[in-house]
């Protein structure tokens, strides 16, 4: 029986842990005799700390699993850890510390030690030159922040730990800033450190003089938001008209062409209010909690002007500074001339930087500063000594410089770019089309008469705003639809309410199934349409203010005024021609929102032909191993010997010149047929002559 007495939880940790887990109260000697085994292992490890202990690690992995079990015994037990780390931390054995850092990352786990001190031991730990520990770390601490947040935002932690992050971004070691940097912009992206002392805290690793924290920091305000939403167009069709109320307009009543031409209009000009209409997404919140993006923004082009770094970091540079004028609108007048230096069209690079012009471009400059930027491109890319491809970069970056600052444009310039609506490249032609139909609604007086196309109510309503001029209407333009609607629906009501209800009755059918009704709502809508125009222009504002300021408006009276701004855009200005010539542009203008796309300025309307090398690297890359094609040569018995055929397919040419078999194969060449043809028509000659 003795024998059988396998006990040996003295040794056996892991059969003692189960045991002391199961039942803590009957195991408090073997777990105190463990304890004081670790205690005596600790005293020879602070005499060599650099010295491997294996021992000293089961132990302490022991003790951080029990220790929830004994929480008065293993109350130092804990802060013994911690101070032997942070001690000894650089001269620590690599497996050890790894122990040491689990066993700390377990107990808290169970809520036995504070976070905040064990965090910041932990990053006081990145300095270490162990990328396994660093990655371990940096897991738990973005993961224990996480959960700390989870039900409510811890502040008042929050506050500690991240004035200590600000300290730890400018410490002497570089492994250090860079991996609390990584998870304060982790902690941003997973929305629990979103706040703007988070963000403004970032803003310092911007001018670090390491260059893999300055371009983890541009990185972080040049990046899209990952939890961006996509708004369904369900949600944009219920703020105004929808393509179905259009459909029921124009497609009731006479199938015409004008009727036709009408409806494709409308849905052109729908399509452009949507964008117009459709909410401004921040894909880019960082910039927006920047507390003074002014002088953000000059530091960084001190530093952009000063800056050694590669190419590709000044490029990062310039980007985050236009998106920071562009978006808050800022005064910074010497980016402009900084920009035109790299304009030119063997610059490397050249369309991005065609487009941090643009987007660095917005009302509040002053249109002398941008039209010197407008000119540049102009001269260096805008000529007929460039390709094609050149000349359409060149416009495209005008046309959306333009666009956020029209005053910008001078007559002659647009006068001079118009005239490539007739260039032979379609690239250009497009472009310079485009071009046109942009100022067509921006300011169409500075384009010429014929390419002002036909003038529609809208265009003679707008008004050109001067430099720094307001425009603030107290007034919701085209309210005055809503009285006249309301007039002519209680004098229909009035006249024949009755008759319409009773012919509506007797139109249904026998069988109570439904039959179709004309819609008058196409002559209705151009009735209403003719009395509006024909109202003066403040007589049009009077109503509008007095409706606006009288009743609450309704969603529905909302959808009438759209549909009436709408139908203004379509038809044509009182005491004008009706037939003017106009440009047709097939594609829609591009939602401007606060950023650019490098597609605006690169896009062309048709696709270049491709080079003799390109052509032949997408044929080769379209061939496929055509073997199972082949014809499968099987012998009946495939022991068998080759035959003579096939045995002179495999011999030497040399050997088998003279054979008749070869000889009788080869053909005559073009001057072998000449001569014997010379030779027959002489011998024929002769012939003849006898």
């Amino acid at each position: 029986m003795a024998g059988r007495n396998n006990n040996k939880l003295p040794i056996n940790l892991p059969q003692l842990q189960n045991l002391i887990k199961r039942d803590p109260a009957s195991y408090i000697e073997e777990f105190l005799q463990q304890y004081r085994h670790y205690q005596s292992n600790v005293e020879i490890f602070r005499l060599q700390p650099s010295k491997s202990n294996k021992e000293l690690a089961e132990l302490v992995m022991f003790l951080a699993q029990v220790g929830h079990c004994y929480p008065k015994h293993l109350t130092d037990f804990p802060q013994q850890l911690k101070e032997l780390l942070s001690y000894n931390h650089t001269v620590l054995d690599p497996d050890l510390r790894m122990t040491f850092c689990k066993a700390l990352i377990l107990m808290r786990n169970k809520n036995l030690i504070e976070p905040t001190s064990l965090l910041e031991l932990f990053f006081e730990l990145l300095r270490c030159h162990d990328k396994y520990l660093r990655k371990t770390l940096y897991t738990h601490i973005v993961t224990d922040i996480k959960n700390i947040n989870a039900k409510h935002k811890n502040n008042k932690m929050n506050t500690t730990l991240q004035n200590f992050m600000y300290t730890m971004l400018q410490d002497s070691n570089p492994t250090a800033a860079k991996m609390s940097l990584d998870v304060m912009i982790e902690l941003y992206r997973r929305n629990i450190w979103n706040d703007a002392k988070t963000v403004n805290v970032i803003t310092t690793t911007c001018f670090s003089k390491v260059t893999k924290i300055l371009v983890a920091g541009l990185k972080f305000f040049l990046g899209r938001d990952e939890d961006e939403k996509k708004d369904s167009d369900s949600d944009s069709e219920d703020e105004g008209p929808t393509a179905r109320d259009l459909m029921v307009r124009y497609s009731t009543g006479r199938k015409t062409t004008k009727n036709k031409k009408k409806l494709e209009k409308a849905m052109r000009v729908l399509k452009k209010q949507k964008k117009k209409r459709k909410p401004e997404v921040f894909n880019f919140s960082a910039i927006h909690l920047i507390h003074d993006p002014q002088d953000f923004a000059e530091k960084l082009l001190k530093q952009l002007e000063s800056s050694k770094e590669r190419f590709e970091v000044k490029m990062m540079l310039m980007d985050l500074i236009s998106r920071l004028v562009g978006i808050h609108e800022l005064f910074l007048f010497n980016y402009y001339p900084f920009v035109q230096r790299f304009l030119q069209p063997h610059q490397r690079e050249v369309t991005k930087i065609l487009l941090f012009a643009a987007q660095a471009s917005h009302q509040l400059v002053p249109p002398e500063v941008i039209q010197s930027v407008l000119m540049t491109i102009a001269n260096n890319f805008v000529t007929d000594k460039n390709s094609g491809e050149v000349m359409t970069v060149g416009i495209n970056a005008i046309k959306e410089i333009s666009a956020r600052c029209p005053l910008a444009m001078t007559e002659d310039l647009l006068h001079d770019l118009a005239q490539y609506r007739s260039h032979k490249n379609k690239n250009v032609m497009m472009s310079a089309r485009t071009l046109i139909h942009l100022f067509r609604s921006l300011n169409p007086q500075l384009l010429q008469k014929k390419f002002r196309g036909k003038p529609t109510e809208a265009m003679s309503e707008a008004k050109i705003h001067e430099y720094g001029e307001l425009d603030a209407k107290d007034y919701i333009p085209g309210a005055e639809v809503l009285e006249l609607e309301s007039k002519e629906e209680d004098g229909k009501l009035d006249e024949d309410g009755w008759e319409t209800a009773s012919s509506a009755e007797e139109e249904e059918d026998e069988d109570g199934g439904w039959v179709d009704v004309h819609h008058s709502s196409d002559e209705e809508q151009q009735e209403l349409a003719k009395k509006v125009q024909s109202m003066p222009t403040e007589e049009r504002k009077a109503k509008a203010s007095a409706i606006s300021s009288s009743r609450l408006l309704t969603q529905d009276d909302f959808q009438k005024i759209r549909l009436a701004q709408l139908s203004k855009e379509l038809k044509a200005a009182p005491g004008k021609a009706a037939k003017r010539k106009n440009i047709d542009i097939s594609n829609d203008e591009e939602s401007r929102g606060e950023l650019l796309s490098l597609r605006v300025i690169e896009h062309l309307h048709k696709k270049p032909k491709s080079d003799k090398e390109t052509r032949l690297a997408t044929a080769m890359a379209g061939k496929t191993d055509r073997k199972e094609f082949v014809k499968k040569k099987s012998k009946m018995n495939p022991f068998a010997s080759s035959t003579n055929k096939e045995k002179k397919k495999q011999k030497n040419f040399m050997m088998m010149r003279y054979s008749n078999n070869v000889r009788s194969k080869n053909k005559r060449s073009f001057r072998e047929k000449q001569l014997a043809l010379r030779e027959a028509l002489l011998r024929q000659k002769k012939r003849l002559v006898k």
